[in-house]
């Protein structure tokens, strides 16, 4: 099977349907190296980025594995896009229930193992996400940080998981602050996240980060209320 242009639109999940095509269809099977990210922009007649993003996508949920120096190759057959359509229409409560739970188990482990450079890049975070005042910048800059404590914590599954994540927690940071209804966790709380990683004490480090995403969540269940929650069983 053949790659072939794709046409406008949606590019990127285009380009991971393509992928995951080859992949599902035999054409690449598990362990083969697949062509290099401009050999498939220019087979797919879309931008090197478009390529990169599903890449990503498909090496976050294992299918394939990125190599550096090396190259890509595949790693599993299995189709994630199921998976993959379910978060990206994930709604804002579920965004924040989940990273709840990753926040602050990554403060946690990042007071008990991030080292002086973590905390100088922790504190390069913190300021861009303070100085960033139009919305996308401002869901960029808020996922960085969280991101980058997530990195702090060296526990490679959490790391990865985060990064899964990441584009999920751009969109609603961008959302809510466009919307004023919902508040977002100001300068004062994300710093004391930062300041207790820095004085390497776990419990305050998980608590700080449990207060950076609760406000926002309790206002969230209140506007949805018991909406999509799940029906009992008769």
């Amino acid at each position: 099977m053949a790659l072939s242009p794709v046409s406008s639109g949606s590019t990127v999940d285009a380009v991971l349907d393509q992928l995951q095509a080859q992949v599902s269809g035999g054409t690449w099977p598990v362990g083969r190296r697949i062509p290099a990210e401009l050999d498939l922009a220019a087979q797919l007649g879309v931008s090197r980025p478009a390529v990169r993003e599903a890449i990503r996508a498909l090496s976050h949920v294992g299918v394939l594995e990125v190599r550096r120096g090396d190259g890509t190759y595949v790693r599993s057959s299995a189709d994630p896009r199921p998976l993959l359509r379910r978060v990206s229409r994930a709604s804002a409560r579920d965004v924040f229930e989940v990273q709840l739970a990753y926040d602050v188990q990554a403060a946690r482990l990042a007071a008990r193992r991030r080292t002086d450079a973590d905390l100088a890049r922790l504190e390069e975070l913190l300021r861009a996400r303070d100085e960033a005042t139009e919305p996308d910048a401002f869901g960029a800059a808020d996922a960085r940080f969280h991101l980058g404590v997530a990195e702090a914590s060296r526990n490679p599954v959490l790391i990865e998981a985060m990064r899964f994540f990441i584009d999920r927690l751009h969109e609603s940071m961008r959302a809510i602050r466009l919307d004023h209804e919902v508040p977002e966790a100001g300068p004062a709380r994300h710093r004391a996240v930062l300041d207790a990683i820095a004085a390497g004490d776990p419990e305050a480090a998980a608590s700080a980060a449990a207060a950076v995403v609760e406000p926002t969540l309790a206002v969230l269940e209140s506007l949805l209320g018991d909406a999509g929650a799940p029906e009992e069983d008769a």
